[in-house]
């Protein structure tokens, strides 16, 4: 793995490289990952709470499960060292972009300024009748007044500015992030499973447009066979040898 490690490294020299992400890197976080069987997760069935069609028919069943769960999932969540390690790639200049599905800011806490958040953000938030913009305090302290949150302006229902079950991806950003698949010398796959269509289809794009494909996953994936560097183990440990 160490030579490994190294060629890649200088790979990464060379810069053009872009960094796909998936719920692995948050799980060294402590967030469970969407298919963890442990936790708070197995408390809420998935089907509502990650469904807009459930959530528009009681949205009061995600807004109880984003209560019991924003202390972990939010507040107490810190960027770990494979967070830490892309932002520091990305100030070096050899970085161009986090591509993420990750939902939970950590990327950005950690110091990255350019990330695409394909399934977008539990940070943010807004009213589902008038779109007026809500922060995560702001939205917070709605919560505490009603479930679930009514928009100040016009007693609309507040949601969270994700990607339920249901819901196409946000317009344009899929877009971009193919685009800079498709121009990457180098794209660095950090624990996804690359099975959550059509996210992951972006390091597909960028492998058939030439570029050079890293995964780094505690466990295979589909496109392991095809990847050029595989680094099975935890992003915390080995995202931080690359700097």
């Amino acid at each position: 793995m160490q030579r490994m490690i190294e060629n890649l490294k200088e790979a990464i020299s060379e810069g053009g490289v872009i960094a796909f992400t998936g719920a692995g890197v948050s799980a060294e976080s402590g967030i469970p990952t969407y298919r963890g069987k442990d936790g708070f997760w197995t408390k809420y069935d998935p089907s509502k709470y990650a469904s807009i069609e459930y959530f528009n028919l009681d949205p009061s069943y995600y807004w109880s499960f984003f209560k019991d769960t924003r202390a972990p999932l939010i507040h107490d969540a810190r960027p770990n060292p494979g967070h830490v390690a892309l932002a520091e790639m990305e100030k070096a200049g050899y970085l161009d972009a986090v591509i993420t599905q990750n939902i939970d800011g950590l990327h950005q806490a950690g110091g990255s300024k350019q990330v695409i958040e394909l399934h977008g953000s539990t940070r943010r938030f807004y009213c589902v009748d008038c779109n007026k913009k809500y922060s995560l305090q702001e939205a917070e302290g709605a919560l505490d007044v009603n479930l679930p949150p009514r928009c100040n302006k016009c007693e609309g229902i507040i949601r969270p500015d994700v990607v339920f079950f249901g819901e196409m991806l946000p317009p344009g950003l899929l877009e971009k992030a193919f685009t800079l698949a498709k121009s990457a010398s180098v794209i660095i796959t950090v624990g996804s499973t690359l099975i959550v269509y059509p996210a992951s289809h972006v390091p597909a794009v960028a492998k058939q447009a030439g570029a050079r494909l890293a995964i780094v996953n505690d466990e295979p994936t589909p496109l392991d066979d095809i990847a050029d560097w595989t680094l099975y183990g935890n992003a915390g440990e080995i995202l931080p040898q690359l700097i």
